[in-house]
């Protein structure tokens, strides 16, 4: 504890400090209570048992101001002046800057300036600019930091957290962006803008959003100028890393390359603040026509189009913080009616008429399917009805074939070896009936089932059982299988392969018995005659 007390005084610790980086780091310079409302909106209920709201203000920003201090000391911030009301204000530093980059995870070159001396003068357009990104941002309180609370705290905080939302975060907005027409990011050249916020939340809808802030003190003509400069900008293109042209603002931004249906720049919202002596009311009629060009889109049937337009939309920083962007309080120049911010920055009309689009389209294919589908079931009728006009009549009972029978009758069989069939003309029951008729007058064999080891052959000499030609036996699988000779597995060739098993045996006993009966060379007073010697069995011949 006394090596924290020593490094950081005040007593700080690293979540407010946190706040005090990523606030400052976004707006550049602001006040302890802007950097308490956006960074712990939960402190904002209590402490309400304070007498005055100065008191009340001290208490629920204390937390922060010990941040401030503590980083003061580190040499990250630093006080930058006071409001006209006197708060003070504050600023990074350069190592500041550096450090807020890690906790907004941004690139350091695009961090922007210190804005030191922006207190210079009462800082009356920063403090706008920072009430701007309150309304737009709408913390919401933790309510789980409010548990111990009474209950008027709590229930104040469920009010606030029940209200309509915002858009993005405080990673979401930068301050203070340059938009050169001329020249680079860093080193801008003369002739272009400087937007007071840039708001980038494509979670929330809003891909990109160009803020201006008036705080009622320019003219029409000044702020058409403005514009001006803003068109110059989305106009340039330069050559991206893939060595194509593309825009300027799409190398930093990123953004549907349709932006609400069209191909338009990107919006640019203007937010009236009145404290100056102009009013906004005569102020953006005169404005919509010095920059009619700028956003005036293309009439078609149902709708507009604004491709390379700049939707401008215009809206009071009062009713900005009472409705938020979900609230109707926005007008886009060319309309007559206020709208939430994202359909003032979107273009309604077209989305319905491309839905009308989509929709009949998708009416148009289903039609065409089903035409398609009909046209497949007429073929195939008219193909059944031709394919039935010409199916086969039995010639025995007048029936049709089936179309197994057909197939059958028609050879159509893929083994080679497949029989032909022996009455095409007849149905299976008046072929079985003429086979049985065949069978009882001899005339022919009724086929049977070939056996399962002639069903894996690949070749059969015998397509039918075989029949003994001695006996008129059937052969048995057996016999069968012993007399075929056809395959890379075949038997030994059979001496006698058209007798069945009982007359090929018959035969074997019958020719044993035949050279058993030969006479034998007995001695009955007949000498054998003598074989000379070296002689050969044909010396007997030649005597």
């Amino acid at each position: 504890m006394a090596g924290k007390r020593k490094n950081n005084p005040a007593g700080s610790t690293n979540s407010y400090r946190a706040d005090v980086l990523r606030v400052l780091g976004a707006l550049k310079v602001a006040t302890a209570d802007q950097i308490q409302r956006i960074g712990a909106p939960h402190l904002t209920f209590r402490h309400a048992n304070k007498e005055t709201p100065s008191k009340q203000k001290q208490a629920r920003t204390a937390s922060h101001t010990a941040a401030l201090s503590d980083m003061r000391g580190h040499g990250l911030s630093e006080n930058g002046g006071s409001t006209e009301t006197g708060e003070t204000l504050r600023n990074l530093t350069l190592k500041g800057l550096e450090a807020a980059s890690y906790e907004l995870r941004r690139p350091a070159g695009e961090m922007g300036s210190t804005a030191r001396g922006a207190g210079s003068s009462g800082a009356s357009h920063p403090m706008a600019v920072n009430e701007t990104v309150i309304a737009m941002l709408r913390p919401k309180p933790n309510m789980a930091r409010l548990t111990v609370d009474p209950p008027h705290v709590q229930a104040a905080a469920q009010a606030a957290a029940d209200g309509p939302d915002g858009i993005g975060t405080i990673a979401s907005y930068w301050t203070e962006v340059s938009l050169p027409a001329t020249g680079t990011w860093n080193a801008p050249g003369k002739g272009g803008a400087q937007a007071d916020i840039v708001l980038t939340a494509p979670q929330d809808g809003v891909p990109l959003l160009f803020i201006e802030v008036d705080n009622c003190h320019e003219s029409a003509e000044e702020l058409a100028d403005k514009l001006e400069k803003y068109a110059r900008f989305f106009r340039r293109k330069v050559k991206d890393t893939d060595g194509r042209e593309r825009p300027m603002w799409r190398t930093r931004w990123s953004a549907p390359d349709t932006f609400s249906g069209d191909r338009a720049h990107p919006p640019v919202l203007l937010v009236f603040n009145r404290i100056g002596e102009r009013n906004p009311n005569r102020t953006v009629p005169r404005l919509q026509e010095l920059t009619r060009h700028l956003w005036q889109g293309q009439r078609h049937t149902d709708f507009h189009a604004y491709d390379g337009k700049i939707p401008i939309i215009a809206t009071g920083l009062k009713n900005l913080r009472e409705h938020g962007p979900g609230g109707p309080v926005f007008l886009r120049f060319g309309r007559d009616h206020m709208q939430p911010l994202r359909e003032a920055i979107g273009n309604p009309r077209r989305e319905v008429a491309d839905d009308r689009a989509r929709e009949a389209a998708r009416i148009r294919e289903e039609e065409f399917q089903a035409q398609a589908r009909r046209a497949a079931q007429e073929r195939a009728a008219k193909q059944a009805a031709e394919r039935e006009a010409r199916r086969p009549v039995c010639t025995g009972c007048g029936a049709k074939f089936t179309d197994e029978r057909w197939e059958a009758a028609q050879g159509q069989a893929k083994d080679w070896g497949a029989p032909k069939d022996s009455h095409p003309h007849l149905c299976d029951s008046c072929k079985h009936a003429a086979v049985a008729d065949a069978d009882e007058a001899g005339q022919q064999e009724r086929p049977e089932p070939l056996p399962d080891w002639a069903e894996r052959k690949h070749f059969l000499r015998y397509a039918r059982r075989p029949r003994c030609t001695e006996c008129r036996a059937a052969f048995t699988d057996e016999r069968w299988q012993a007399v075929e000779r056809t395959g890379w597995d075949a038997l030994p060739p059979q001496a006698r392969p058209t007798l069945c098993g009982n007359c090929d045996q018959r035969y074997v006993t019958d020719a044993q018995q035949a050279w058993s009966h030969e006479p034998q060379h007995e001695e009955q007073g007949q000498a054998v005659p003598e074989q000379k010697a070296g002689g050969t069995w044909l010396s007997r011949f030649r005597r």
